[in-house]
């Protein structure tokens, strides 16, 4: 197999690499192995058991407040250490003072047990310091595969545009991904293959026969796995190649020694997205040039780093077709088709679209349609869309740099289109939880979780409701939390453990939580609609 490409890590650096970024006075206590750990984040925590706030391949730091008194027992800090390593930990830190002069003997013994990487932090070295020196090194790997991947997304669009595309794209993936890859058509046959150069070249084609049945008769996007004795197929994976309306239209298999990083996924997802547009071009007529530009300027980071004359040739071509200026403003216009909606056929609804926003850039979409027009996109528009039982996202102004996050904030309002069965414009909605969330979903929400809340009378409800809400404000501080209620902490604690056996759940897992709190953001609501005389459930 050839060397790990240069896209083989996103968002992750190595605790071998952090470690040589770090002040040397941090002192080693016993090495675990796993120095070749991908880290994700540097997190200090203070908690008995921080692990249900912690992903995998952190490097946690210490001052050693769980091993003061009866926590500091041999048995406490074994199960304290061999939690962090069943979250998978990366690495402990332990800082010296105020706390304790020299890292606990139990801690120690604890860590060569488990196995678990252990260091000493002087207490010349602040933990806000190992954060920082984390984050600028992590900014820095990330700014470096970026630009690799901006670099690599514009290889495969100019194997998309040269004469024998597919090959080239195949022969663009193998030289960035350490796969070899086979595309094949509707009827299975093989169309390209592509291979590195003195890699594997995959195993033979009658034993991709079930994989290739099972690719070529399901639905929905999905990946089909399997596993060969040959080399550099230990993992083989294959992607459905599918029409705007599901139907298969070929497979692309890949093949590797091992699991693909995010990185390297990043670029096959890519591949097969374009691949997938180039069949759509030989079902759809003419009108999937259209399409495959639409999806190219949303969705890859083609724009990415261009030049200036590369930049201005797609701003003519872009106002080409929506019969505007290079210079003239775009919007980006999502369509959620609901009930009722006609369903005329990908052509027609293509050219009805084109027609009503006077653009040739649409794509026609699993939810409904995706479109750049140069209109504002008036009420007057909406309603007549709205007429023919679809709903809008209307994005703001931008212009051809912008498009691909204009689009982004445009999509992550289909859901709230969805939910309450309106149309929406981007730059009228109050960007948060609450806003993107809406009224409609929001008190559905409250309604669904605290449903055995709302049933109690309200001399029951409102004082559990109260202490619910000042408790998640506090962050479950049971001291903070009975501070601000004026309850004493035990007082807090039994509350809350009532709570817990009322709404069946697990209140010390942080999505409860976060799900709880957007509840009370309109439980008020609820409560007000209530009847006086509201039964009790005992």
């Amino acid at each position: 197999m050839s060397p790990e490409p240069a896209t083989a890590r996103l968002s992750f650096v190595t605790l071998e690499q952090f470690l040589e970024q770090l002040p040397p006075e941090l002192t080693m206590l016993h090495d675990g192995g796993s120095g070749a750990s991908l880290l994700r984040w540097v997190e200090p925590s203070e908690l008995e058991d921080p692990t249900p706030y912690l992903p995998e391949g952190e490097f946690l730091l210490t001052a050693g407040l769980p091993f003061l008194g009866k926590g500091g027992s041999a048995a406490k800090v074994d199960a304290y250490v061999q939690r962090l390593v069943e979250a998978k930990v990366a690495a402990l830190g332990f800082g010296i003072r105020p706390y304790f002069d020299a890292v606990p003997d139990v801690l120690l013994d604890a860590c060569r047990k488990h196995n678990l990487t252990l260091f000493e932090v002087p207490e010349s070295v602040p933990f806000a310091a190992i954060g920082l020196e984390f984050s600028q090194l992590l900014e820095t790997d990330n700014a470096r595969v970026f630009r690799q991947l901006a670099e690599t997304n514009r290889q495969l669009m100019r194997a998309v545009l040269s004469p024998r595309p597919e090959h080239e794209l195949l022969a663009a993936l193998v030289q960035r991904v350490p796969v070899w890859a086979v595309l094949v058509g509707a009827d299975g046959r093989v169309r390209a293959r592509g291979h590195n150069a003195g890699g594997s070249n995959g195993v033979e084609h009658s034993l991709l026969s079930p994989m290739l049945e099972r690719l070529l008769s399901g639905s929905g996007p999905r990946v089909e796995m399997d596993g060969f004795e040959q080399p550099g197929s230990a993992l083989v994976f294959g992607h459905p190649l599918r029409s705007t309306k599901d139907a298969n239209l070929g497979a692309l298999i890949l093949g590797s020694d091992g699991p693909l990083t995010p990185a390297q996924n990043n670029v096959v997802q890519s591949a097969v997205g374009l691949l997938e547009l180039l069949f759509r071009q030989r079902t759809s007529g003419s009108l999937a040039p259209s399409q495959l530009a639409t999806a190219v300027l949303l969705h890859p980071d083609s724009l990415a780093s261009g030049s200036t004359k590369h930049v201005n040739g797609l701003k003519d071509l872009l106002a080409q077709s929506i019969s505007s200026t290079r210079s003239g403003q775009l919007r980006v216009v999502l369509g959620i088709r609901v009930d009722g909606a006609a369903d005329d056929g990908p052509v027609r609804e293509l050219l009805q679209w084109r027609r009503l926003f006077d653009t040739k850039l649409v794509e026609i979409t699993d939810y409904g349609f995706a479109a750049i027009t140069r209109f504002k996109v008036d009420d007057s528009l909406v309603s007549d869309v709205e007429k023919l039982g679809w709903r809008l996202v209307i994005g703001e102004a931008t212009e051809l740099l912008g498009l691909q996050a204009a689009y982004k904030r445009a999509d992550s309002l289909r859901s709230r289109v969805v939910t309450t069965g309106k149309s929406a414009r981007v730059d009228e909605v109050t960007w948060s939880v609450a806003g993107l969330l809406g009224r409609e979903a929001g008190t559905l929400l409250a309604e669904r979780l605290l449903a055995p809340i709302l049933a109690l009378e309200a001399d029951r409800r409102d004082p559990l409701l109260t202490v619910l809400r000042g408790w998640l404000s506090e962050n479950g501080s049971w001291d903070g939390s009975a501070k601000l209620l004026g309850l004493h902490r035990n007082s807090v604690r039994r509350q809350i453990g009532v709570l817990g056996e009322l709404l069946d759940m697990d209140l010390n897992q942080a999505q409860v939580r976060a799900e709880l709190w957007f509840a009370l953001q309109y439980v008020d609501e609820l409560v007000a609609a209530l009847p006086v005389d509201v039964g009790s459930t005992t």
